[in-house]
């Protein structure tokens, strides 16, 4: 390949694309479930709030499963686990569709969250083994686009299902796209592993699993009436103790399960924690909105999808123009410049009332997701930036332990900041005001995370967005010019 190229090897191509299918049936689960949660809250006879454990403990067992994921996809061979995370994946969702009740849903939800563990950063080291650092927004950009299609056809597909169907359907249509991701993995995905396998970080695991799982747990309790608080506090303390016993440990050995000396590099570092916070402030969205939709403005769960569907096409539509805009500005300016303007439109979303116009809703979600897929187009390409090849599999696992841990701590925010809402008024019924805090207050914290870019090099991961690759080639017919 010549350094001037923006073409990609047929592999580079297909392995983005593979992966990506398999992040599509993950992406399609998720969105469908923020849509179908009032529907399925009435056939389990539970509070449709209460229910969003059905998404929390998703991401919850993603964040404590994630650590180990990289490991195994040494030590097994990427192919191998990345082919098996889907077939758990699967058959997680047919126990979903098949449950009666919500601690039976909740489990479920853990067995799938076990795969989407698996799915999510092994895929992802696939990619980026197979793909060249100058390529690597190019093939982001494929891997993401089936991965796009999945909140694009999740709400109206899903609002449709239960709608005039089952909420049941939601789950079960993964099978076929299931055994679709296992044939084309089997078929074009090489067996990626490292020669040295180093020995399993047994302790580590358990600490990191014990860790976040007390510290989600507690986090998502607080403010429910459900557990009295000094439980709460305890088991936040218990979790915290986890992780701080972690960092020790993780001191101490060669070959820690999660190698928190990524976190010296730079890029890696805003990319992880400014990252994070904006999935924070952003993780809730697909929740808040399917509530507020649903139970506040009386519509339909399918006429609630095609609103929300605006969103997830305003991601699609970005995805063309990620790469060249990143490309001319920089990951610095992109991420400062468009994190403030993806967080005020956020923000505006806690203008809406019942009378609000539908177009009105539907160009605000529109732009607002278009924005929001290029920060996530740059923040997910932007981590891997300085990493060497060599430390790709940890960089992979532990940015995706991060990015599950606030995403879960997001969706536990804004649950708990409307129960907040609602007990400052004595309870009763959702109205449109107990959204309002809390679309402010996550797109406040969705703000705050342009802080972290601001000391950001101007040329800072040049070498992926091809910005210096650019500039060159652009001098290059003026040097022969004046040659001549």
């Amino acid at each position: 390949m010549s350094p001037g190229s923006s073409k990609i090897s047929a592999l580079e191509f297909l392995a983005p694309m593979i992966v990506g299918c398999a992040l599509f049936m993950e992406m399609l689960d998720s969105t469908v479930i923020s849509t179908a949660l009032p529907a399925m809250a009435k056939s389990l006879g539970e509070d449709p709030i209460k229910l969003n454990l059905a998404i929390t403990s998703y991401l919850l067992s993603l964040a404590v499963f994630i650590p180990i994921s990289g490991w195994m996809a040494d030590r097994f061979g990427a192919r191998t686990v990345f082919r098996t995370a889907i077939v758990i994946f699967t058959i997680g969702s047919v126990l979903c569709g098949c449950s009666h009740s919500l601690p039976q849903l909740v489990a479920a939800r853990i067995a799938q969250g076990f795969g989407g563990a698996m799915m999510v950063p092994v895929g992802r080291i696939i990619v980026l083994k197979t793909v060249a650092k100058a390529d690597l927004v190019t093939a982001m950009s494929y891997l993401t686009v089936p991965a796009v299609l999945g909140p694009v056809v999740g709400p109206p597909v899903g609002g449709f299902i239960v709608t005039y169907y089952s909420w049941r359907w939601i789950f079960f249509i993964n099978v076929p796209i299931g055994m679709i991701g296992i044939t084309l993995v089997t078929w074009y995905i090489p067996d990626i592993r490292d020669n040295k396998v180093f020995p399993l970080d047994f302790r580590g695991f358990l600490l990191t699993g014990l860790g976040l799982a007390g510290m989600v747990s507690a986090f998502e309790s607080i403010g429910r009436g459900v557990i009295p608080a000094s439980v709460i506090m305890c088991v936040m303390a218990a979790g915290g103790l986890c992780m701080a016993l972690y960092i020790l440990h993780a001191k101490r050995i060669d070959y820690p399960i999660i190698d928190l000396g990524l976190m010296k590099i730079p890029t890696f570092l805003v990319a992880t924690l400014g990252g994070g916070l904006y999935r924070m402030g952003i993780g809730a969205l697909p929740f808040l909105l399917a509530m507020l939709l649903q139970l506040v403005f009386g519509l339909t769960p399918f006429a609630s999808g095609l609103l929300t569907f605006a969103s997830a096409a305003g991601a699609m539509l970005m995805k063309v123009t990620a790469p060249p805009i990143i490309r001319r500005l920089g990951f610095r300016s992109v991420l400062i410049g468009n994190g403030i303007l993806s967080a005020f439109i956020m923000m505006s979303y806690a203008l809406f009332s019942p009378t609000t116009a539908h177009y009105v809703i539907v160009l605000a979600l529109l732009t607002g997701g278009f924005f929001r897929s290029l920060q996530f187009t740059a923040l997910g390409t932007l981590a891997y930036a300085d990493v060497p090849n060599s430390s790709m599999s940890g960089a992979s696992t532990l940015a995706s332990m991060a990015q599950q841990l606030f995403l879960s701590l997001g969706v536990a925010l804004g649950a708990m900041l409307l129960h907040i809402s609602l007990g400052a008024h004595g309870g009763g019924q959702l109205t449109t005001h107990d959204f309002t805090s809390a679309f402010i207050v996550m797109g406040v914290l969705a703000l705050l995370s342009s802080l972290f870019f601001i000391p950001l090099e101007y040329h800072a991961g040049a070498e992926v967005s091809g910005r210096r690759r650019g500039v060159e080639l652009s001098r290059t017919p003026q040097t022969v010019t004046e040659a001549d």
